[in-house]
């Protein structure tokens, strides 16, 4: 198993993504639920930025197709570094009706996963953390581009490419936009 995970709070607000507040304090700790393991998927939006990624946005809108049979064997959330506020608002534009959305602004922790370049760059990723004992370890992660720049790091996760690359054209340079 991997490194330990230090137990941050994070900001995250009701379930009702439109519901003005309030918001309050989540440890890591407290979302694993009843489960051993969570899956997290690392958003790239930054605290100064009016809208996420719009490649995260899209991996998040097939998540919000998933995630309740996800939710049958794993806790799942998605942290966003942008304030609380403008993370559940442009949830609440992208209709993630029923996702965790959780902000880690002002922590480490997409840092500590590397999830985040010491200059502040973010990276799309998924990570898996275990519980362990009364402590969290890090067991994988996988960004969406691969060390030596390559895309397809997670492209997997993707029902919209892996539809794109049963057509004879492929997927070609196509890139989701802010829609």
């Amino acid at each position: 198993m991997g490194a330990p995970v230090a137990d941050v709070a994070f900001t995250e607000g009701p379930a009702d993504l439109t519901a003005p507040g309030p918001l309050r304090p989540v440890r890591l700790s407290a979302l694993f639920g009843a489960h051993r393991t969570l899956v997290v998927y690392h958003l790239m939006f930054h605290p100064e930025a009016d809208a996420a990624c719009p490649m995260c946005s899209l991996w998040v809108d097939g998540f919000h197709g998933v995630a309740h049979h996800l939710q049958q064997h794993t806790a799942f959330v998605v942290v966003g570094k942008a304030p609380a506020a403008k993370l559940r608002a442009w949830g609440a534009r992208r209709g993630w009706a029923g996702l965790r959305l959780l902000s880690s602004h002002g922590t480490d922790f997409n840092a500590d996963l590397r999830a985040e370049h010491p200059n502040g760059d973010q990276r799309p990723m998924v990570s898996v953390l275990v519980r362990d004992g009364d402590g969290i370890r890090h067991f994988y992660s996988q960004p969406a581009n691969f060390d030596d720049g390559a895309e397809r790091g997670i492209d997997l996760l993707s029902p919209v490419w892996n539809m794109l690359d049963l057509l004879p054209q492929g997927r070609g340079d196509w890139y989701a936009a802010n829609t």
